[in-house]
């Protein structure tokens, strides 16, 4: 906010007065501030809106379940509460995340038809929240990305960077991932009849 105070001072200054203060004013409230949580994953630096990010806890305590795609990795019992647990690495089509001390999972809060349902996702590392204007937000590339087109939001340019904003109701879609649940199961079942066939 200091820097719209200053902007605005220095137009008044040049002569600009008050219709043009409020035009800075105006221009920079028109380019909304969000907050985003920036991770490493497979070398690549991602980010989640805040506002879907319920916690963040240390990698662990985790209960495998059988027959399920690559891509889940169990569940886990947070309070009580059992949440499912993703891979965000193997959901993106590469290989499982390797656990090291910086693993972490994050609980990431979804609404869905007035339901709220809690899926964690394992990252290789937390950096920082930071934020972002919408101004400084590109539209998605149509291709040369390493994940699904329809996964991310946008691409945010930060300290030079870009940053790859993910939209989390498609990346962790609960019907998507069921219905992967399903074939995977079904997958396992046709084989196990076939090899005692």
């Amino acid at each position: 906010m200091g820097q719209v105070a200053q902007q605005a001072g220095s137009v008044a200054v040049r002569g600009g007065g008050k219709n043009a203060v409020a035009a800075v004013a105006n221009s920079v409230s028109a380019a909304e501030i969000a907050q985003y949580l920036t991770f490493q994953l497979s070398g690549e630096m991602y980010a989640v809106g805040i506002l879907n990010v319920k916690e963040i806890i240390e990698y662990g305590q985790l209960t495998e379940i059988p027959m399920m795609p690559a891509f889940i990795r169990g569940v886990i019992n947070l309070r009580g509460s059992v949440v499912p647990v993703i891979d965000l690495a193997a959901r993106f089509g590469g290989h499982q995340t390797e656990n090291s001390r910086r693993t972490c999972i994050v609980i990431i809060e979804l609404t869905n038809a007035d339901e709220h349902h809690d899926i964690g996702v394992v990252v290789d590392a937390v950096s920082e929240v930071l934020e972002v204007s919408s101004a400084d937000i590109e539209p998605p590339p149509s291709f040369g990305a390493k994940i699904r087109a329809d996964f991310i939001d946008g691409m945010g340019k930060i300290g030079g960077k870009f940053v790859i904003i993910l939209d989390i109701q498609k990346v962790l879609s609960v019907e998507e991932i069921a219905s992967l649940a399903t074939v995977a199961e079904r997958g396992a079942e046709a084989g196990t009849a076939s090899g005692t066939a």
